[in-house]
């Protein structure tokens, strides 16, 4: 008995492989269906493998067929005259095309077979390949069309590798008989939604006053945009707001927010020391909310970093105490990893992700968050006080990434 194996990209063209090289009375002893593995496993189909036995007189079997049909094809034939045995010239000619022109289609069909395996193995990682095989249901072409569009959305919306792989990994176990794509997104949907969380704002529930920092590296809007939080919550919400600052290093930024504290009708102070904050945050022990505006520094600056560690560590047990890293989302990715790093060496925080008008990506909001963990609060979107500032919108953002508007 001659045994092998015939790949195919669906079962039936793997069978006909068989049947191809073996002749109809061949035997399929198995079929397997083999599942791309890898990090692009979605975006190829799977592949049949099924396993096909004949009895070693195949090819005796198989001439003999070739001879049965010669005798029919030449039975009417009763007289050995010239023009007869010219004609039978002519059939057996006939019959050996038919037979040449079977093998050919045959090796074309076997070239292009060993052209698909060696394409597929270079591409393999051969650690991968030897794993064990998975033998779920594969997916339709509409489904892995979805699956597509959906891994290039996230990744031109520059979400990382690394999550969008997460959430495919995700949608393979929802794609199942019976669930539409319009299921299936919804599920996706529904998990995005998740793994942002719902935003946290500033905690007014708790005793007074509520001190709040806001951090971040330079050129990202602290100054603005603590002014554009301390004006909704002086303006819609009637809360007494203060404000403190210990950035000293640019001048600009003190009389900006100078500025704004004047407008909302707002003390404000300089210090220069813990002890000095203390003193002001017993000063302004009546209000509702002091904002503590910080000075902005590179990541790498050690001695800056310090400094501020020192400044909010400093802050009395018997006040309550929030944190807010300010980030740009027009940061590279890479630097993003490295400021939030940084500052959680400081203190713990929320998220404000600023200049979100910007940039028409936000898929580094979703690859901060779940790498960081923080939770997220507020976005900027443009420069208008109190105006250009909003809760971060979950839904908003995850229709985004996934390519709605």
């Amino acid at each position: 008995m001659t045994i092998n194996k015939f790949q195919g990209k669906t079962e039936q063209e793997a069978i006909e492989k068989a049947k191809l090289e073996f002749g109809p009375t061949v035997v399929i002893m198995s079929t397997k269906e083999i599942k791309p593995k890898g990090i692009f496993k979605f975006f190829k189909s799977s592949t049949y493998e099924v396993t096909a036995a004949i009895e070693d007189n195949y090819v005796q079997v198989r001439e003999t067929a070739y001879q049965k049909e010669a005798s029919k094809i030449a039975t009417p034939i009763s007289k050995p005259q010239t023009s007869d045995n010219s004609q039978m010239v002519s059939m057996m000619k006939e019959i050996q095309n038919i037979k040449n022109q079977e093998e050919k289609q045959f090796k074309e069909r076997l070239d292009n077979l060993s052209e698909m395996l060696e394409q597929k193995l270079a591409s393999v990682n051969p650690e991968v390949a030897t794993e064990k095989m998975d033998t779920e249901k594969p997916q339709s072409s509409e489904e892995m069309n979805f699956v597509r569009i959906l891994y290039n959305t996230l990744l031109n919306n520059e979400v990382n590798e690394k999550y969008v792989n997460q959430i495919m990994d995700e949608v393979e176990k929802v794609i199942r008989p019976g669930n539409s794509i319009d299921m299936i997104l919804s599920n996706v949907y529904q998990k995005m939604i998740l793994k942002f969380g719902q935003p946290k704002t500033i905690d007014v529930t708790g005793k007074k006053p509520n001190v709040i920092f806001f951090i971040g590296p330079t050129g990202v809007g602290k100054t603005t945009t603590i002014a554009k939080i301390a004006s909704k919550y002086r303006v819609d919400h009637n809360m007494k707001v203060a404000f403190i600052t210990s950035d000293t290093y640019r001048i600009a930024a003190t009389e900006q927010l100078r500025i704004y504290a004047n407008i909302l009708d707002s003390p404000m102070s300089i210090v220069y020391t813990v002890d000095e904050v203390n003193q002001e945050i017993e000063r302004y022990i009546d209000y509702d909310l002091i904002f503590v505006d910080t000075a902005g520094f590179s990541h790498k600056n050690e001695k800056q970093k310090a400094d501020t560690k020192f400044l909010i560590n400093g802050v009395k047990e018997e006040y309550q105490k929030e944190v807010y890293l300010v980030v740009s989302a027009t940061i590279k990715y890479k630097d993003l990893l490295d400021i939030v790093d940084t500052y959680h060496e400081i203190s713990d925080y929320k998220l404000i992700f600023t200049k979100l008008d910007e940039t028409g990506c936000y898929g580094n909001i979703l690859n901060i968050k779940l790498y960081s963990g923080a939770e997220l609060s507020y976005v900027t979107n443009g420069q208008n006080v109190p105006d250009d500032i909003e809760v971060f919108d979950t839904q908003k953002v995850v229709k985004q990434l996934l390519g709605g508007q």
